[in-house]
């Protein structure tokens, strides 16, 4: 029997792109997180302006939904000068929450942005309650536990300081470091991913050698296959099926990691995420959903350190698995067609083409209410009515479908890589 919960609880998706977060607050999410490049820790794929931040924070309040600003890098003195015109901004602009990791920073929030509420960041590493207890006291009303705190040390946490918001990463790629503190890409490429620039050296494939001393001359490379081996890859965290256990030990925002991912990635995981939230869903409900994520690309799945692991789980033979279904386009509108002869399919359906689409194939639009409709191609068209075979990405292009049903805006639209299309 499926039970509705009645409290309210925060799912959190991440934002690399204003259009990534319409996407993510369409498809689901209470909330989305986001920044700048100067000041964010994916300062490489983040393509926020001040202005795409006014705007999505708009689009989220008109929507009774909330925007959280990343002020997370690791601050030199440098960054000292340009923060408080900054956090004037944000505290302007009505931000719902500002995410900071240095104390410095927040000492700066306080004065200069003392309406908007500060949230630990996860790269503080607050993992005790006697930690979260000094920066609750500091003013902090929310922190972002690290992912290496178990299930029971979040019980004691909200027990010994109630009051305190707890928010957890839910979903998403980890870091081999402790919670993202590495220095592996600023000393292969000297660009630093605590100041917002990682350029991933644990997803690189790597040969290790190994030699005896006095024997300099007989090196043994030592390899999983003969491509090497991702010795630093760690699997990515999924708790979807644990988000109950979350809820009872004190957590109230669950975040989904992913800012760099696309559209199709954003919209499907807050989805997933919104409905496993709302509902208390039976094993076989959840195994659904759990199947669903492994249609992304991921890197093999783990519940990281939530039950008390002392390593994370790492995936060596790839850097990833391949997904299952490719994302190809999405609905840009379905409006009613008076030129349609055929009853059975009256609406004209534009979807803007990301990846390759041909007559013949088997798609699946799936709306953000959830719903999911499945069509084989037989005739498409470009917007001037003209049949075609085929369409490609990259060029911006629109091609039309004639549907049954209308199809609900800001749809996505994906194809299985198998031979068969999918169950």
């Amino acid at each position: 029997m499926i039970k509705k919960n009645k409290q309210k609880y925060e799912l959190l998706s991440p934002a690399g792109s204003i259009e990534k977060a319409r996407y993510a607050l369409e498809f689901g999410a209470d909330a989305i997180y986001l920044g700048i490049p100067d000041f964010s820790l994916r300062a490489r794929i983040n393509k926020f302006t001040e202005k795409d931040i006014q705007e999505i924070i708009k689009y989220a309040h008109e929507r009774n939904k909330k925007v959280y600003i990343t002020v997370n890098i690791f601050v030199h003195n440098r960054h000292l000068k340009p923060l408080p015109k900054f956090l004037k901004k944000v505290n302007l602009w009505q931000a719902d929450g500002i995410i900071i990791s240095d104390p410095g920073v927040i000492i700066l929030a306080k004065k200069h942005c003392p309406n908007v509420p500060i949230h630990l960041s996860t790269q503080a590493n607050c993992t005790n309650y006697e930690s979260a207890k000094f920066w609750f006291e500091q003013g902090v009303e929310r922190i972002i536990l690290a992912r290496e705190v178990s299930l029971e040390e979040i019980k004691e946490i909200h027990k010994k300081i109630p009051k305190l918001e707890l928010e957890y990463f839910v979903h998403g790629a980890m870091c081999m470091s402790y919670s993202g503190r590495c220095l592996l890409s600023s000393y292969f490429t000297g660009k630093s991913a605590n100041l917002g620039d990682c350029t991933q050296p644990c997803r690189w494939k790597y040969d290790t050698l190994i030699k005896a001393d006095g024997h300099d001359d007989k090196v043994m490379n030592m390899e999983e296959d003969k491509h090497g081996s991702y010795i630093l890859n760690s699997k990515d965290l999924c708790l979807v099926k644990y988000l109950d256990e979350l809820k009872d030990a004190g957590i109230i925002s669950f975040k989904i990691e992913g800012r760099a991912k696309s559209i199709y990635y954003a919209s499907l995981v807050s989805l997933i995420y919104r409905q496993a939230l709302d509902l208390r869903l039976t094993n076989e409900k959840l195994n659904k959903l759990y199947k669903e994520l492994e249609s992304l690309v991921h890197r093999g799945y783990t519940t990281g350190f939530l039950f008390g692991k002392e390593k994370v789980e790492q995936k060596y033979s790839s850097s990833h698995i391949m997904p299952k279904h490719q994302f190809v386009g999405e609905i840009t509108k379905s409006v009613k067609s008076i030129k349609l002869k055929i009853e059975s399919q009256k609406w004209s359906t534009h979807i803007k083409v990301h990846n390759a689409i041909l007559v013949g194939d088997d798609i699946e639009i799936i709306e953000p209410s959830g719903v999911k409709t499945k069509i084989k191609i037989k005739k498409m068209y470009e917007q001037d009515e003209q049949e075609i075979q085929e369409a490609h990405g990259g060029q911006g292009k629109t091609i039309i479908l004639h549907t049954k049903n209308k199809i609900q805006k800001m749809a996505v639209v994906r194809k299985s890589v198998l031979a068969n299309f999918p169950i």
